[in-house]
C-alpha cells in the first residue's frame, strides 16, 4: 500500500467525478467547499519532509473527505466522492473506507459509468459483508434538493465523457501519437 502508484487515467476520472458531483450540488442550490487531502493538506505535506503519510495521523489526514456540502438550510455534511467503473465493486480500498467512516462519518458518493443511475450514495457502513458497496440513488437524498432537470444533465455528462472509455479502441495505431508526428 505504501508504494502504490496511481494510474493517471484513474486519477483523471476521479477528478472528473468530483467535479461533476460538485457542480451538480452547486447547480441544485447547495454550497460546496472542497475539503479533501488534495485541496487542503498537500501543500503543507510538501513543505514538511518528515511528514509520514502512512502513520496513524497521516492516514487520518489522507482520509479527509473531498467536500463539505451545506444544504439550503445550512446543515453541513462531509462527502467523499469515488469513481468506479461499476457501482458494485467496493473492495478497492476497504481500509481507507474504514478510516473515513471512523474519523469523519462522511457520506460516500460513487460515480460509476456502467449502469444508471450513475450517481449513487452510501452512508456508514459503506460496504456489506461481501465488501460490496451499499448504495442508493443520489436523487433519494431529500435535504440536498437536487433538481431533476439538473440531475439528468449530469447523468448525460457521465455518459458522454466517462462511459466511452469502457469501449476499447479497435485500432491502436490510429490513436497513437508521438512527438514525431509534429515533424
Amino acid at each position: 500500500m505504501h508504494n502504490k502508484i496511481m494510474n493517471p487515467e484513474s486519477m483523471l476520472k476521479g477528478r472528473m467525478a468530483e467535479t461533476l458531483f460538485e457542480e451538480l450540488m452547486r447547480q441544485s442550490g447547495n454550497i460546496v467547499y472542497r475539503f479533501g487531502y488534495e485541496a487542503i493538506v498537500q501543500n503543507l505535506v510538501q513543505l514538511e519532509e518528515k511528514f509520514d503519510r502512512y502513520n496513524e495521523v497521516g492516514e487520518r489526514i489522507r482520509a479527509i473527505p473531498d467536500f463539505i456540502v451545506l444544504d439550503k438550510s445550512g446543515k453541513p455534511e462531509f462527502v467523499e466522492v469515488k469513481f468506479r467503473w461499476d457501482s458494485k465493486s467496493g473492495n478497492a480500498d476497504p481500509e481507507r473506507l474504514v478510516i473515513l467512516q471512523k474519523y469523519w462519518g462522511a457520506k460516500l458518493v460513487v460515480v460509476n459509468c456502467w449502469q444508471q443511475p450513475y450517481f449513487r450514495i452510501a452512508e456508514s457502513p459503506y460496504l456489506d459483508n461481501k465488501k460490496q458497496f451499499v448504495l442508493n440513488p443520489l436523487m433519494e437524498v431529500k435535504n440536498w434538493k437536487i433538481k431533476q432537470e439538473v440531475y439528468w444533465e449530469f447523468e448525460n455528462l457521465v455518459h458522454k465523457y466517462l462511459t466511452p472509455t469502457l469501449i476499447p479502441s479497435k485500432d491502436k495505431k490510429a490513436n497513437s501519437w508521438s512527438p514525431l508526428h509534429l515533424k
